[in-house]
């Protein structure tokens, strides 16, 4: 081999090295980030998620973000914040992975307003019978809506009177008249639709939570498809999709197949309706909302956020000895009577939820602000019909 020969191979292999060492070095920079963007970025749009590491970055980022609706110095965020970048931060002791971060949320009285006269599906009931559609329904379902007054008990027996209401009705049907209900006004608060009852601080830990790679699911007793209907005209329409809505179940079939015993020999063909038959299956309350997480779920959440007794066997799941994750439980407590019509005694609801291993949730101490501006209770909270 002559001396050209010699340098023409030798200057071939270093070449060849310093694409190698390129190569390699533009992947140590990049490779942990998605193209275009940064890696917290992708995890809020839902996109494949980044590398652990990355992950956990964005985590701890995140937990460090004011909740501007709560009030400084708030215990309850402060735990909450200390929970979150002790599961979310690798290397924790509890780090939990972003596909088991299930968060549970009650809606009435946790995200929104539940006091009578503004409980959205009792008062969206009363108005369907009274107001919009009397001609639709029977004098046994009138008298029964004219019959709800405060302190009535949102159970099984007014559920099924909701159901027999909306017979006929299909899904569609059923969940735009509740997206219309929601723009009248509330006669217990000053400029107020029933959709914007929201409580601001507890929308607000929502987006905090997705945004930390939470997957959350609201879990209601409201039905089902109104409490979609709800949830996406909401402050948090962007973090529960409707597959994470879990409610109330009324019963649906096929439209001219509604008295059949089942649809399971019926073949649906395009253009068929799904409605409601008046039947009732189940109120989505107490144990039923643990059955119905395991169903469609299938999994223990690690986060549970409450408002009352019928919220607890959701909260015992979550902190079930059984559960793999550190879990934590927040119970909120209606005592506010000057921003919200709030009936409920702190002192005694907060030392009973402590008992029962729940973090109580002052409305009157720990929101700075309860609604959006210009909201305000009015001078009276009934007004008969």
């Amino acid at each position: 081999m002559n001396l050209r020969s010699k340098k023409t191979i030798i200057l071939g292999l270093f070449m060849a090295m310093v694409l190698a060492v390129t190569s390699f070095t533009g992947c140590v920079q990049g490779c942990n980030t998605p193209a275009g963007g940064s890696s917290s970025a992708a995890v809020a749009a839902g996109s494949v998620g980044p590398s652990n590491e990355a992950e956990s970055s964005a985590a701890v980022a995140a937990a460090e973000v004011e909740l501007k609706y709560w009030t400084e110095g708030s215990n309850v965020t402060a735990s909450l914040k200390e929970y979150v970048k002790d599961v979310t931060t690798e290397g924790s002791e509890h780090f939990i992975p972003k596909k088991d971060r299930i968060a549970v949320f009650d809606m009435d009285g946790t995200l929104t307003c539940e006091t009578f006269y503004t409980y959205y599906d009792t008062m969206m009931f009363i108005n369907y019978c009274l107001i919009d559609h009397p001609e639709k329904v029977s004098d046994e379902l009138k008298n029964a809506a004219r019959e709800i007054k405060p302190g009535y008990t949102a159970g099984e027996e007014l559920a099924r009177n909701f159901a027999k209401a909306y017979a006929g009705m299909t899904i569609k049907e059923l969940y735009d008249y509740a997206v219309e209900f929601g723009k009248k006004k509330t006669d217990s608060f000053n400029n107020m639709r029933y959709i914007d009852g929201f409580y601001l601080p507890m929308a607000e830990v929502v987006k905090y939570l997705y945004e930390n790679g939470f997957e959350i699911y609201v879990v209601s007793g409201t039905e089902r498809t109104t409490t979609r209907a709800i949830v996406d005209n909401s402050p948090i329409k962007d973090y529960v999709p409707s597959n994470h809505v879990i409610g109330t179940e009324f019963e649906v079939k096929v439209k001219g197949n509604e008295t059949v015993s089942s649809n399971m020999d019926y073949k649906y063909k395009d253009g068929d309706e799904l409605v409601f038959t008046g039947g009732f299956i189940q109120k989505n309350l107490n144990a039923n909302k643990t059955i119905w997480i395991e169903r469609e779920i299938g999994q223990m959440p690690v986060l549970a956020f409450g408002n009352s007794g019928s919220d607890t066997s959701m909260m015992n799941y979550a902190l079930d000895k059984r559960n793999p994750y550190r879990s934590q439980a927040y119970m909120v407590v209606g005592d506010d009577r000057e921003r919200e019509w709030g009936p409920q005694n702190w002192d005694e609801k907060s030392e009973e939820y402590k008992k029962q291993g729940y973090i109580p949730v002052s409305m009157k101490n720990d929101f700075a602000q309860i609604y959006p501006e210009g909201i305000t209770i009015s001078d009276a909270q009934y007004k008969e019909p």
